[in-house]
């Protein structure tokens, strides 16, 4: 059999439209849709198939309509058999790793999400904080030129997501600071990203609290395969691991490239991201250009990837 690791979107691979080539094909993902609907007491689907894109990029209804697609896609590769060997997803998209890798139920992952969005929306004033990709520059380069950054004010190392492609994460005016820092110090480019917070760094701590009691309330199962997580870039499976390491998520960096490069040392024949857009696909190919990838977002690619699945079984 075929070794697949299963890779699940975050946020910023949302879309007006999302979702809906499966739905409108699909009975099954109908179903999923209208269950969530019910589920958050919000009529997701209108957003994600109609909405305005500022509507859906709020993170409150981002993070949940990335879980739900995700999810519908998943859901119809296992009706043809097909279940990963492991699974890694980034950021938010570890949460739909955890699903597929049936450690917490898809009924209680999406209103999970959802409060988990607001209250990142929350842990910080709105548009007080920022991101911005730093291309071209080396982890080490950058937490060089970070220590000459404003003492007062916050930019943390976000996001690891391939060579030559790291997020940062902080207050707007240290962000801006540190931008031209890094252009100075030869990042070929520092790119503003369209968030609505200082997601994944320190700026998160005070959001800890609340959403380590919403994790207290969700009944976890050791997961069924190893998930990759984001904080440690290591497999696990054991429940109080899973939690702690979510905790600690909200507010770490997203080690997305350590766990490519893991998965493959540990012997994988593909990556699929399942869910929304390529984002991943791309990030994997810029980590080992090798690597065999898909990218299941339309009945044609799913049907693309089941066929090499099943070829020569």
């Amino acid at each position: 059999m075929k070794r697949i690791a299963f890779m699940f979107p975050g946020q910023g691979s949302q879309t007006v439209g999302m979702g809906k080539p499966f739905y409108d094909e699909y009975p099954e993902v109908q179903e999923l849709f209208r269950e969530a609907d019910q589920l958050l007491d919000v009529d997701l689907s209108s957003i994600m198939f109609d909405g305005s894109k500022e509507k859906l990029t709020e993170t409150e209804n981002a993070q949940p309509a990335l879980l739900l697609s995700s999810f519908a896609v998943h859901t119809l590769l296992v009706k043809e058999g097909i279940k990963p060997d492991m699974a890694v997803g980034h950021s938010l998209g570890e949460y739909s790793s955890l699903v597929a890798a049936e450690a917490i139920s898809f009924q209680e992952a999406l209103p999970l999400v959802a409060s988990r969005g607001k209250l990142m929306e929350e842990a910080f004033p709105k548009g007080k904080g920022a991101m911005a990709a730093v291309l071209g520059m080396s982890e080490e380069d950058i937490k060089q030129s970070l220590q000459h950054s404003a003492e007062d004010e916050v930019v943390d190392i976000a996001n690891l997501n391939c060579p030559g492609q790291i997020v940062i994460s902080g207050s707007k005016e240290g962000i801006e600071t540190a931008s031209k820092l890094l252009k100075e110090s030869g990042a070929k480019r520092v790119l503003p990203l369209n968030v609505s917070g200082p997601f994944h760094s320190r700026l998160m701590k005070t959001a800890n609290e609340q959403f380590s009691k919403k994790l207290n309330d969700i009944e976890f199962n050791d997961a069924r395969i190893p998930v990759y997580a984001n904080v440690s870039a290591q497999p696990v499976t054991e429940k109080e691991e899973i939690k702690d390491l979510l905790i600690k998520q909200l507010y770490s960096p997203v080690r997305f490239e350590e766990s490519i490069r893991n998965i493959i040392d540990d012997g994988v024949d593909a990556f699929v991201e399942v869910g929304n857009g390529k984002v991943l696909s791309g990030l994997v190919k810029k980590i080992d250009r090798n690597v065999k990838t898909f990218a299941v977002q339309d009945p044609a690619s799913l049907n693309d990837f089941i066929s090499w699945y099943k070829e020569d079984l």
